[in-house]
């Protein structure tokens, strides 16, 4: 029997690029993380290679799921976010796919509908994408959130919403 030779064929950039949150946390957090040793052919547990994988899923924090990426240039921005304890954001929005890490202090996140999620440090979510929303930062200290946006060229990472007057 002759076996069949099968191509690899690399993944598209879009799916590379829904990695990288993901692979930035768990980078971020390794020193300071109990990591579980994981290998990926590349004889990583002889090499003392250790990885966690702190997000995962097809879904936002809310439980709907993730939407679809564009077809247009994709581009990774990632950012170290401080809020004075305390502090509510104003209602907002976020256009493009993004997950975040709680460096510091505790963080409300909730939306309209009155669902409210509590995230403190260590804590990953997957933001909501396209949904108003709004942030406390609880204290006692300042809150640090690293976040990670996969989105896209020109396009902002946050859209304030305007109160109806």
């Amino acid at each position: 029997m002759v076996s069949q030779r099968h191509r690899f064929q690399p993944p598209n950039f879009m799916q590379r690029l829904l990695h990288l949150p993901i692979a930035a946390i768990a980078f971020s957090t390794m020193l300071s993380t109990p990591l579980h040793a994981y290998e990926e052919g590349h004889d990583g547990k002889s090499l003392g290679i250790k990885v966690e994988t702190l997000a995962k899923s097809t879904k936002q924090w809310d439980g709907d799921l993730l939407p679809r990426y564009p077809s247009t240039q994709p581009e990774v921005t990632v950012m170290r976010i401080t809020i004075p304890s305390g502090v509510t954001l104003p209602l907002h929005t976020h256009p493009v796919i993004n997950a975040a890490i709680v460096i510091q202090g505790k963080l409300q996140l909730s939306l309209q509908d009155g669902t409210k999620n509590l995230f403190k440090k260590g804590d990953v979510l997957i933001e909501v994408v396209n949904t108003v929303h709004k942030g406390k930062s609880l204290g006692p200290e300042d809150l640090v959130v690293l976040v990670f946006y996969a989105g896209t060229k020109d396009l902002s990472t946050t859209m304030p919403v305007n109160k109806k007057q």
